[in-house]
């Protein structure tokens, strides 16, 4: 697989990483152990390079990402992420210096690594100034436990502020034909800034696949079922967005999905998208996206198509609306 470097950090990675989120968090029952271990090892066979870990998916998550690279540590880039109390997401907010100190301690411990190559704030924590959030990991980067500084869902200004005390790598935020936000005025930033862009949720939470649908029914523990944009209604209007995957799929012998997450690697060369899955033929699929390629005519089918199509419903519930973009 080709790499990318994520802005101007010099951090190298595969062109599509692996969001490790799904295998036991947001999307129902965990994973097997053993088949999350032999999933990242697949997607690692197959050129992948860069896992993305968050204390708030739970202790396991990083634990089986550790055991799973173990072999080949030095081959690989691990990211994880802190900002939540105790890091639960249902307790709220935590970025507080000595926070981000036992974060970093516990998942240097989880993940089997001296070294965490990524670490993000997961949502920016208002009681905290940035700065401080920034001059935390700065010293951790002193330290030698961290190389690189991220955030997740921030907003620009925020962005520029924490930027300022340390160069950030990367942002993580939601992006994908399913949500374009990010175009208004965030990409610009980031390329005037040097930081990378790492999609979370490239291929829409499923649904640009082609394989959920009106009648689709999600399992409990599944955070769809909150969703605004995975209501029954929502789906039966987005469902046009679909129908265009479809079409150019076909004429490119590809999947929807291949053809979304290749859109994506078509928008910037420092844009790193990590779809996530628990099925080996799904990472497959994934990463023969890699090898899609879509022409200009392509591109410009598809923006004039997307030009016409509203995406109905947020993203989120609004309790978790109202964490992004701060």
């Amino acid at each position: 697989m080709q790499k990318r470097i994520l802005g101007t950090s010099g951090l190298e990675v595969s062109a599509l990483g692996f969001g490790c989120m799904g295998l036991t968090f947001g999307y129902g029952p965990a994973t097997d152990r053993t088949d999350a271990i032999t999933l990242i090892r697949a997607a690692y066979e197959q050129g992948v390079t860069f896992f993305d870990s968050a204390e708030a998916y739970g202790a396991a998550n990083e634990e089986i990402l550790g055991e799973a690279v173990e072999a080949f540590r030095d081959k690989v880039v691990l990211a994880t992420k802190f900002g939540w109390k105790n890091g639960t997401p249902k307790e709220g907010l935590d970025s507080t210096p000595a926070r981000i100190r036992i974060v970093a301690e516990q998942s240097l411990k989880r993940m089997r690594t001296d070294v965490i190559d990524l670490f993000y704030q997961h949502r920016v924590d208002p009681d905290v100034p940035i700065e401080d959030v920034a001059g935390t990991v700065k010293d951790l980067i002193a330290e030698g436990k961290v190389k690189q500084f991220g955030l997740s869902e921030a907003g620009i200004q925020t962005i520029r502020r924490a930027n300022a005390v340390q160069p950030l790598a990367a942002l993580q935020s939601e992006y994908s034909l399913f949500y374009r936000e990010p175009e208004t005025e965030m990409l610009a930033a980031l390329e005037e800034l040097g930081v990378g862009f790492v999609p979370f949720s490239p291929l829409g939470k499923g649904f640009l696949t082609g394989k959920i649908d009106e009648k689709t029914e999600f399992g409990d523990g599944d955070s769809r079922n909150s969703g605004p944009r995975f209501s029954t209604a929502a789906r039966m209007a987005n469902m046009t967005l679909v129908d265009l995957l479809k079409q150019l799929a076909e004429n490119k012998r590809a999947t929807p999905a291949q053809v979304a997450l290749a859109w994506l690697l078509a928008q910037k060369p420092w844009i790193v998208p990590i779809p996530g899955t628990t099925k080996l033929h799904r990472l497959d699929e994934n990463i023969g996206s890699a090898k899609v390629e879509l022409t200009e005519a392509d591109l410009e089918q598809i923006r004039t198509a997307k030009s016409k199509i509203v995406v109905q419903g947020d993203r989120y519930p609004e309790h978790l609306q109202k964490l992004v973009g701060r």
